[in-house]
């Protein structure tokens, strides 16, 4: 074959890989399993992300086909239509866009109530996940379909693609004693898995309270690959909270959201949240020469300063508000070989290590997230951050061995 033949070949393929789209469960839905829904009332668990390939919402999409009824929407943290800034309350309300009821899932009530289900014959859940323990959606997955099996309902989740890739698990399991809405269920920090996995191992692991088990159907993708970053599935990325507007965002997250346990900022207040990290007392270039110096694999550090702001629908009272941090920006440069929990740990190793007496726990708030008070202890004692890793490859490993039966891809 001739140079220039190969190269065309090659270009074909590239063309063609570039070209897959995968197939969301919500379209799929429509195209092959309607028959879930088909003549029933509908209570959909959605946010902003529900979004088919016509660049219709679910939401929307069901309250024109006139084949179901959509009769009740049901918000986790940021709403229905996904644009409250993280932690902030959210309110019942009836829906600008179809005019149905639309409940809260975060803030007083987790869970749906006998009253908001009265009228749902078939529960669906479809948002966009993240691929970490923290991130609140997947407790309102657990909880929906924990009050869909208390009251006999049918359970039907969309299953969407885990940005991070469906591979990576890494960090420190949840210890039973931290069980919390950022840690509802015994799974690593980052977790490899869909939605619809997640809702397979939590339903039959008898997770559920009480050890009740919904009537669970997953529809599953399809053209997914395990191996798939979020942009190389041809959907189209929507920011699956206020917080995570970009792709290296989410990829970072599963480590600089330990930040949120500390009294430095994690970029809140920024257009780089979970990218930009720093405080008054620090010294960015101080701080980066030491992350660099650590040769930590698929990233590299930029001294910064930033000023968190008050940005609407995206972070009204951010940590550090008015205050010029130094800090560092934590730059992406290969996310095949990055570790973000390793990452996450080592900024913290090193953080202590240079401002003992600077740097403070929010010690409720930073083993919550970590799962375990083990990681404080283990920065306050010293402990390297390659020791720390090694504390959690024991976790990793039985998690796995869970996690393996419940794959679906």
């Amino acid at each position: 074959m001739t140079r220039s033949r190969m190269l065309f070949v090659v270009l074909c393929l590239a063309v063609g890989f570039a070209a897959a789209q995968v197939k969301t469960g919500a379209d799929l839905l429509f195209e092959k399993h309607f028959k879930l829904i088909e003549g029933k009332k509908v209570g959909l668990v959605t946010n902003h992300t529900a979004m088919l390939s016509n660049g219709k919402h679910l939401a929307d999409a069901l309250h024109e086909d006139k084949r179901t009824k959509l009769v009740a929407l049901f918000g986790p943290e940021h709403g229905v239509r996904g644009d409250a800034p993280a932690g902030d309350k959210i309110s019942d309300a009836v829906d600008s866009k179809t005019g149905v009821p639309a409940y809260s899932l975060y803030g007083g009530i987790n869970k749906p109530t006998k009253e908001m289900l009265k009228d749902v014959d078939v529960l669906i859940y479809d948002i966009q996940d993240v691929g970490v323990r923290f991130y609140t959606y997947i407790s309102t997955l657990s909880y929906a379909m924990e009050a869909a099996a208390e009251h006999k309902i049918p359970y039907v989740v969309l299953d969407r693609p885990n940005p991070i890739r469906g591979t990576w698990v890494e960090g420190f399991n949840r210890d039973d004693s931290l069980r919390s809405f950022v840690g509802l269920h015994p799974i690593a920090l980052a977790n490899g898995m869909t939605i619809g996995e997640l809702a397979t191992m939590y339903n039959n692991e008898g997770w559920l309270k009480g050890g009740v088990k919904a009537n669970l159907t997953v529809v599953k993708m399809e053209g997914w690959k395990r191996t798939m970053w979020y942009d190389q599935t041809g959907l189209k990325w929507l920011p699956p909270s206020p917080n995570i507007p970009t792709l290296d965002a989410a990829i970072l997250y599963p480590g600089t959201c330990l930040f949120e346990g500390t009294n430095l900022s994690e970029g809140r207040g920024t257009l780089r949240p979970f990218e930009n990290i720093g405080a008054p007392y620090i010294d960015g270039s101080k701080w980066a020469k030491a992350l660099n110096d650590a040769k930590l694999k698929g990233v590299a550090f930029e001294a910064v300063e930033f000023t968190p702001r008050s940005i609407p629908n995206m972070a009204t009272r951010p940590k550090r508000l008015g205050e010029k941090c130094g800090g560092v920006l934590v730059k992406v440069t290969n996310r095949d070989v990055l570790e973000p929990v390793k990452v996450g740990v080592a900024m913290l190793v090193t953080a202590k290590a240079l401002y003992p007496d600077s740097l403070k726990w929010r010690e409720r708030s930073i083993d919550r997230l970590s799962g375990t008070p083990k990681l404080r202890k283990a920065i306050d004692a010293g402990i390297t951050t390659g020791e720390i890793v090694e504390m959690w490859k024991n976790d990793v490993e039985q998690f796995k061995k869970v996690r393996a039966k419940h794959l679906l891809y």
